[in-house]
């Protein structure tokens, strides 16, 4: 280990500022936009749920949530990067407020409201840590036929959300129908998916990277003059406040708390990809056993202590574990000083309040890619399997029934509320549970295993035919 090295491709190296800075903030530009949008879409379903019950403390305002956000990624990169015992994986991640976890917590916050997310999240984080500190026996019943077909099934799961965003928002189609996918919402969330679409493709280095940003930047700038941007709330901000420790209720409701627990499981299990991936990418090595489990025990923990100020389950982001295995830039210094900007950014309320005036279509069009990624990432880890008979039924069960029945929620509606909440609500529930019991009761076989079969079969026919 060099103490005294100043390069940016050793993890203890210490790089000058001005060679930091600029390597720092591409991963914030990387990871903001992910960061920041769960927050606004949780902040618009709990709402509505306020709005329609009309009881105090459902909803949340999403600025606030927005700057819980921030605070919460900033600390969980700092555990991660200085670990304390058995917290922290001690390597170059970034974390923010995951995706993923949206489907589960879109379901329970439209029954319980924020309390009931935070509650859930609160179990499902101790869970978690359960996972991490039993990690290497654990892993084997989460093969990549099991882990893609459940992150196969969160993109499939979002895309109606995203759709909804494209339109205007849950909230305007429930109280303004007539106004939901108005021309000007189309025309909104479209030009951002294509302006995304372009750069993503077409653009280089930092551009490239930074091709969702840019597309929120261009969706802003077509809705400001046609009246779907509003300030008022950036003014009703203060610049300076501490995070909203104990500002939100939180309440245990055991449906919710099952619906998590599963998520809180498989994204668990799921970080052994990201942080295989950035050892392997960036460091030229695999990832220990230590590493992973202080690096799972960390995010858990993060989402533990971040349902105290209104933060959002955390994972490390996978746009940034791509950015280490491209760059190979894994200074310690350059995370540091990524996560001390977001941090900052955690304490300014006017900075959560001007995120929140970005117009609902503009977020669908914007995230409706990273959704189609997020299927396409599940996708890849299914294929690294076979596609035996064995393995086709896994995914395609698991996913006919997550999709099918979520599809359907008059095929529950005769049994108890939590038996809808649990498997009614969100197929990532019912795909992961599947596939889980499948990988498990199913026989494994190689396609050559099932070609010898079959080649038995016809050869005891063959034989048959020729004794008669």
């Amino acid at each position: 280990m060099s103490t005294k090295s100043t390069s940016i491709f050793d993890f203890y190296g210490k790089p000058d500022f001005l060679t930091a800075l600029p390597l720092s903030f591409q991963h914030v530009l990387a990871m903001i936009v992910g960061n920041i949008t769960p927050a606004l879409i949780i902040s618009g379903t709990v709402n509505a749920l306020a709005a329609k019950t009309g009881i105090a403390g459902q909803g949340a305002d999403a600025a606030t949530l927005v700057q819980s956000a921030m605070f919460l990624a900033a600390i969980a990169t700092l555990i991660q990067l200085f670990p304390v015992m058995i917290v922290g994986s001690k390597l170059p991640v970034i974390m923010g407020v995951s995706f993923a976890y949206i489907p589960t917590m879109t379901a329970i916050g439209s029954q319980y409201g924020l309390p009931g997310i935070l509650g859930a999240q609160i179990i499902g984080g101790v869970i978690g840590i359960l996972v991490g500190i039993f990690i290497k026996p654990l892993r084997k019943y989460f093969p990549p036929i099991v882990a893609g077909t459940v992150v196969m099934s969160i993109g499939l799961s979002l895309y109606t959300t995203a759709v909804n965003y494209i339109g205007g928002g849950a909230g305007l189609k429930a109280t303004a129908p007539e106004l939901f996918g108005a021309p000007n919402q189309l025309i909104v969330g479209f030009a951002t998916l294509i302006t995304v679409l372009i750069v993503g493709q077409f653009g280089k280095g930092i551009v490239k990277l930074s091709s969702i940003l840019i597309g929120i930047l261009v969706g802003y700038a077509i809705a400001l003059p046609l009246g779907m941007v509003n300030f008022a709330a950036i003014g009703q901000k203060s610049w300076f406040a501490l995070p909203a420790l104990g500002q939100f209720p939180i309440e245990f409701h055991p449906a919710a708390i099952v619906s998590m627990a599963v998520i809180f499981i498989v994204n668990s299990i799921q970080a052994v990809g990201d942080l295989s991936a950035t050892t392997i990418g960036g460091m030229n090595r695999e990832v220990t056993d230590t590493e992973l489990r202080g690096g799972i025990i960390a995010s858990n923990m993060a989402s533990i202590v971040g349902a105290f100020f209104g933060g959002l389950p955390v994972a490390t982001y996978s746009q940034n574990v791509g950015i280490v295995s491209t760059t190979k830039v894994v200074s310690r210094v350059v995370f540091l000083f990524a996560a001390v900007f977001v941090l900052v950014a955690g304490f300014i309320p006017k900075f959560g309040a001007l995120m929140t005036t970005i117009p609902q279509a503009v977020i669908g069009g914007a995230t409706i890619g990273v959704f189609a990624i997020i299927t396409m990432s599940g996708v890849r880890l299914i294929t690294q399997q076979e596609m035996t008979t064995r393995n086709t039924t896994i995914v395609g069960l698991a996913l006919a029934l997550g999709m099918g029945i979520t599809a359907v929620p008059q095929f529950l509606a005769n049994y108890p509320k939590w038996v809808s909440m649990v498997f009614g609500s969100s197929p990532v529930v019912i795909a992961t549970i599947v596939a889980f019991a499948l990988n498990i009761i199913l026989p494994k076989k190689s396609l050559a295993d099932e070609q010898r079969e079959r080649d038995e079969i016809e050869s005891k026919r063959e034989a048959k035919a020729a004794g008669k």
